[in-house]
């Protein structure tokens, strides 16, 4: 006898439906499960048995051959668990019907039937209807995420004893339904971090805003306790809203990961990631014998923030060159090739120098002009290239921490930002990958942000001066355009290029002293 139902294993943020074929024949009992299952696929035979003991179901005894199909793609994890077991009461006979071919089926087993959630379920229900199929059947814990999808029926279950009784038209149970737009209206981070609660620091509010309004990643120096981490947790406060597209792109990252928390179905919020500076390479940009996403794709579409950054390892930060530029980290192995998305912010901050203070070459228990070059010899210059603002952070003076006036709420910056960014979307509209001004290559930037002859000899008179590279020239133009559409300007004006430049303080000779 002969049986199949459907799974799915996850291929970067995508999936691929996974076909279970059953074959059950006489002969002396034997259990032979192929087609380049890992060592959780393969340990699933026991906790089926149990499972099906406790639900009231038998285990099949005779030669039985389970295939996943294809052969040669290698599969991992424990959603197997469930389509193997329904497979295996459909070979024996305990179920007959005719939705087995119309069904996705995902689930881990634990020893008493009871289901239990699994990674990467947004992905697979969507290739479950790209593919035509009309159910998804899956753990209670996962219903809330599949349910997000349109145009098949998600029907989550507790126990496969309950899937038992669907399949025999006994269990009444209806699919989830999931509203979209309630979820949208919940914007929890904001409740909690505000940057009305700063006080001082109009400088960096003005500069975070900036780089809110076009997607440019920034650096903030200065010494411990100005205020540099608490600012980078509230700049996903003032960033736009995730739309729809955003918010499913961002949720297949989290759900292959297994980061969605059970019962919830979109991430709503703009993903704010803080590895510390310890975090190795494969972990900030993904890869591993079994590719997973990295911190930097876990952040897609918001915040990475990267804290005291002369103390990540040079390696872990040069890795990050390309994703920054392409959006994209690819990563090969011998069986396959998988890429995560990564559009990010990038955030990070340091401190002036070793001793945490800004250098002065002429106090003799400061930091010495070799240890400075030391300390920063940990960033290279295309890494710092390709951040866009480079912004001081001094100390907050005693007499505005202790103001009782609060500043600007997130929600007015915020509406600003918006307006900012809805400009830069009629301008790039129909251009494929073009969002916000920080994406633009050269020759769009050079063709889109057209500056004035005293504009000109501003940005001339600072590349001069400063000994900025290429890179930094396109780097000023971006900022300026976006700092011009916080105007509501259409043309770059020279105000515009200066406030810009002024965002470049690590090109800047002598800055060591």
């Amino acid at each position: 006898m002969l049986s199949r139902v459907f799974c799915a294993s996850t291929i970067g943020v995508d999936a691929r439906l996974i076909e279970v074929e059953i074959n059950m024949s006489g002969g002396v009992p034997k259990y032979f499960l192929v087609g380049l299952p890992d060592r959780a696929v393969s340990e699933s035979k026991d906790r089926i048995d149990a499972a099906l003991k406790n639900a009231g179901a038998f285990f099949p005894r005779g030669r039985i051959t389970v295939n996943l199909a294809p052969a040669d793609l290698p599969k991992e994890g424990s959603a197997f668990d469930l389509p193997i077991a329904v497979s295996l009461l459909a070979v024996s006979g305990q179920i007959e019907t005719d939705k087995l071919e119309r069904s996705l089926i995902l689930g881990e087993l634990a020893l008493d039937g009871k289901l239990r959630p699994v990674k990467g379920v947004l992905p697979m229900t969507v290739e479950a209807r790209n593919r035509g199929l009309d159910y998804v059947l899956l753990p209670e814990a996962n219903g809330a995420e599949a349910a997000v999808v349109d145009g098949i029926d998600v029907i989550s279950f507790e126990s496969l004893q309950q899937v038992m009784e669907w399949f025999r038209d006994e269990s009444g149970m209806e699919p989830i339904s999931v509203d979209l737009k309630s979820l949208f209206n919940k914007n929890g981070q904001a409740e909690i971090l505000d940057f009305e609660d700063v006080r001082g620091q109009e400088n960096v509010k003005r500069a975070l805003e900036v780089a809110a309004a076009g997607s440019h990643n920034l650096i903030m120096v200065g010494p411990p306790g100005s205020g540099k981490t608490m600012m980078a947790r509230r700049l996903p406060t003032i960033l736009p809203p995730l739309t729809l597209d955003e918010a499913l792109e961002t949720t297949k990252i989290h759900s292959v990961a297994g980061l969605v928390e059970p019962g919830k179905s979109l991430v709503t919020n703009r993903p704010f990631r803080s590895p510390h500076h310890t975090v190795s390479d494969v972990a900030l940009v993904g890869g591993g014998s079994i590719p997973m996403p990295g911190e930097i794709s876990m952040a897609h579409n918001g915040v990475l923030f990267l804290d005291e950054l002369p103390e990540f390892k040079r390696s872990a930060l040069e890795v990050m060159r390309q994703p920054l530029e392409d959006g994209t980290v690819s990563i090969s192995r011998a069986r396959m090739s998988v890429s995560y998305p990564c559009r990010i912010m990038l955030v990070a901050s340091m401190n002036p120098s070793p001793t945490g203070d800004w250098y002065d070459p002429a106090d003799e228990n400061g930091a010495t002009n070799i240890q400075m070059q030391r300390y920063l010899s940990k960033i290279s210059g295309p890494l710092l290239d390709r951040i866009d603002l480079h912004i001081d952070v001094e100390k907050v003076s005693f007499d505005e921490l202790s103001a009782k006036r609060k500043g600007e709420s997130s929600d007015v910056i915020r509406r600003r930002v918006v307006e900012a960014r809805e400009i830069q979307a009629r301008r790039f509209m129909g251009m494929k990958g073009v969002y916000s001004n920080s994406q633009m290559n050269t020759k769009l930037a050079r063709k889109i942000c057209k500056i004035d002859e005293a504009g000109e000899n501003m940005l001339k008179k600072a590349m001069n001066t400063l000994g900025l590279s290429a890179r930094a020239y396109d780097r000023i133009l971006k900022v300026s355009r976006t700092i011009a559409d916080l105007d509501r300007s259409e043309s770059i004006q020279s105000h515009h290029i200066a406030e810009a430049i002024q965002y470049r303080t690590l090109d800047r000779e002598g800055w060591l002293g």
